[in-house]
């Protein structure tokens, strides 16, 4: 079985990032139908993520991630201006992609922080759904975030993957 993996702009490339984590599920009984609205909907992530508030879209755009499209939201205690980078729904054979280039602070300051946010959603055989997130990122506050045990990127991510799969199963069960 091939899995697929995350397009990385040069500049996000891990290994050569300040700070990387990578969570991934797979979870038989959902499908990447299943997983995508409530992926693409910023102000459902609330919802199912503790970690997430105040999404809000730029230019008249939203309520779902389209690519180019200019997006808000805060997380980990940093207001981050975003831009979706790749934008690719699932289909029959070929998994969802969506990342997000994200900001805080202003370029050229000490405390900037840049990250890349990728998701990949693809369809497995018997029924299965992988969901793969992974983050780069770049600046002082990514190498802080790198040495700090545990870490709160690995921890913060998996419980928006495994939230992300309660409310898609919740849904899919007529609860949610």
């Amino acid at each position: 079985m091939k899995l697929n993996a995350i397009n990385w702009p040069e500049e996000f490339i891990p290994g050569f990032t300040d700070n990387f984590c990578s969570n991934e599920v797979i979870v038989a009984g959902l499908s990447a139908q299943d997983i995508w609205p409530l992926l693409v909907t910023p102000s459902l992530w609330p919802s199912y993520y503790a970690n997430s508030a105040n999404a809000r879209f730029y230019d008249n755009k939203g309520p779902e991630l389209e690519q180019g499209v200019r997006f808000y939201f805060e997380t980990f205690g940093f207001p981050v201006e975003s831009r979706v980078t790749e934008f690719a729904a699932p289909t029959h054979g070929e998994p969802g992609r969506v990342s997000w280039h994200g900001w805080a602070g202003e370029e050229g300051a000490a405390d900037r922080l840049d990250v890349l946010h990728a998701w990949l959603v693809e369809d497995l055989s018997e029924n299965r759904v992988r969901i793969l997130t992974q983050e780069a990122q770049n600046g002082q506050p990514a190498r802080e975030l790198a040495s700090a045990k545990p870490n709160p990127m690995i921890n913060g991510h998996q419980d928006w993957l495994e939230g992300l799969v309660a409310a898609a199963g919740a849904k899919k069960a007529g609860r949610g």
